[in-house]
């Protein structure tokens, strides 16, 4: 367990494969849900038995949400508006970055390799793989960012890991999106491209949630990128 952004630890549900892991998904949930909301699909992943994938769902801190009316909820930072500057809550993003960063230590000294985890998350959990897996210091296998966009894009460029610069990138959005504006996931797609990284881009006709197709497109990827690193 990590320590959150309110300091508490950051537990995690943990869906272990039938046989010893060989690699991690380590899935970050979206404003206001908990690590619970995706269980069903790491239960239900069509995936074959090698590698054997432990998924590692931590729950973010409960702390007040401005543009929830200060509503204590689960979030990894606060957000005061869904435009950029609203979302750049800069102290909680780092505070959450860091207890990340301490998860996948924990996973790594649990016996799976960087290089065999893929941080993944949707809406601002994605926001948050994005975040934290881009500027990690050892290469890890892979990012799958859903319905999200790209935080403290500004300080991307002198931040970025050199270990992660070719780190394979999975971003899906709905063209139909009222919460995150498919707008708002193209241009960050975009950012992430002008920077020299490899997005492996996907779009549905659907509003702010996860469709049976992109986890189809989801499975394939992570085999793909699991595989290649095993």
């Amino acid at each position: 367990m990590s320590s959150g952004a309110n300091g508490a630890e950051l537990d995690s549900v943990v869906v272990e494969p039938p046989m010893p892991a060989e690699a991690a998904v380590i899935m970050l949930h979206g404003l206001g849900a908990d690590g619970h909301d995706f269980e069903l699909i790491a239960n239900e992943m069509d995936l074959p038995g090698r590698p054997a994938i432990r998924w590692v769902l931590p729950h973010a801190p409960v702390m007040p949400v401005t543009i929830n009316g200060g509503q204590r909820m689960r979030a990894w930072h606060d957000i005061a508006s869904l435009d950029r500057e609203g979302m750049g809550d800069e102290a909680g993003i780092r505070s959450s970055a860091q207890a990340l960063g301490r998860l996948i230590q924990g996973t790594i000294a649990a016996g799976i390799p960087a290089r065999h985890i893929v941080l993944a998350g949707f809406s601002q959990g994605g926001a948050m793989a994005l975040f934290t897996a881009l500027r990690w210091p050892q290469p890890l296998a892979g990012i799958a960012a859903l319905s999200c966009y790209v935080l403290l894009a500004d300080s991307l460029p002198r931040e970025a890991s050199p270990a992660n610069a070719h780190v394979p990138i999975f971003m899906a959005h709905g063209t139909m999106d009222p919460v995150v504006p498919f707008a708002m996931g193209t241009e960050s797609r975009d950012q992430l491209r002008a920077a020299g990284l490899a997005v492996d881009w996907h779009e549905y006709p659907m509003p702010h949630t996860i469709c049976s197709e992109e986890l189809e497109d989801l499975r394939r990827w992570l085999l793909a990128v699991l595989s290649r690193a095993s």
